[in-house]
């Protein structure tokens, strides 16, 4: 199905990219704070991003997809949908191996959230 090494070095080469992007960030809004890019954990980095109110980023949306994809590669359930639990298309996790979703659900998910767009206005 999938090979774990092949994807776990895929998401590590995401972990790095989006490390850099967010000492970019760090760097102009809290100097002090440049380490955190280097050293903490997913974990800590997504709590930290809430905390200065960057959580409606798309480094912030990145992160959560790269800290959930890692957990579920951990947990043997990568690249099966969150949503229906039916494996996602190989095609679609090649272009994002964050990819949480199979097209069907991802599909529902979009139309959903247009809706709730539309409602709150």
């Amino acid at each position: 199905m999938h090979n774990y090494q092949d994807i776990l070095q895929k998401l590590q080469q995401l972990e790095l990219k989006l490390r850099r992007e967010l000492l970019s960030i760090i760097k102009d809004i809290s100097p002090d704070e440049s380490q955190l890019a280097h050293t903490a954990a997913l974990g800590d980095i997504i709590d930290y991003l809430s905390q200065v109110k960057l959580a409606n980023t798309d480094l912030f949306t990145q992160l959560m997809k790269l800290d959930a994809a890692l957990c579920q590669l951990d947990l043997g359930l990568y690249g099966l949908c969150s949503d229906c639990e039916m494996d996602i298309d190989a095609g679609r996790l090649q272009i994002d191996p964050t990819e949480q979703r199979c097209s069907n659900c991802q599909q529902k998910y979009l139309n959903e959230h247009r809706l709730e767009l539309r409602l709150n206005h």
